[in-house]
């Protein structure tokens, strides 16, 4: 355990967005409705998960903040643009892709986070994370096939794939 976890966490939630720039304005306005959609589903999910002690954040960055605050609004956000940018269209990719990632922040990133005293998993098991990731990624792309087939659909055309 760190003397400074606090430190980690303001470094999980900031550092992803040094990351945005190079992300391009057309592809940030193109996936962004869909990863704000999915952080905010994921927020609503957290408070299941306090009430059911699927996971616990014994450390937060504010009081009256959830402990995933600093992983949704840094790494899962602008994460999940950085993924559909590259993989929305490559359905299989993209199951790939969000297996592999899922898979790194279920082993050894939260046992990073467990060891900084952090998070830890409670009463849901590695694999139960693991089907609730899939479907979270399902819905991601989901709300994004949605998006894009209404917006064609209602004759709003968007400049360009990426």
């Amino acid at each position: 355990m760190t003397k400074h976890p606090k430190i980690w966490l303001w470094a999980i939630m900031l550092v992803p967005w040094l990351s945005v720039p190079f992300i391009g304005k057309k592809s940030i306005k193109r996936f962004f409705a869909a990863s704000l959609f999915i952080t905010l589903s994921i927020r609503l999910e957290s408070y299941i998960a306090e009430k059911r002690k699927w996971w616990w954040f014994y450390e937060r960055l504010f009081p009256k903040a959830r402990g995933e605050t600093p992983l949704l609004w840094g790494q899962y956000l602008v994460g999940s643009i950085w993924i559909l940018k590259y993989t929305y269209g490559h359905f299989f990719k993209y199951l790939i892709v969000n297996f592999f990632t899922d898979l790194f922040f279920i082993f050894p990133f939260s046992d990073f986070l467990k060891k900084l005293g952090v998070f830890s998993y409670v009463r849901l098991s590695r694999p139960q994370v693991m089907i609730i990731f899939f479907v979270k990624s399902l819905l991601l792309y989901g709300f994004q096939f949605v998006k894009e087939n209404v917006m064609f659909a209602n004759g709003i055309r968007l400049k360009s794939k990426n």
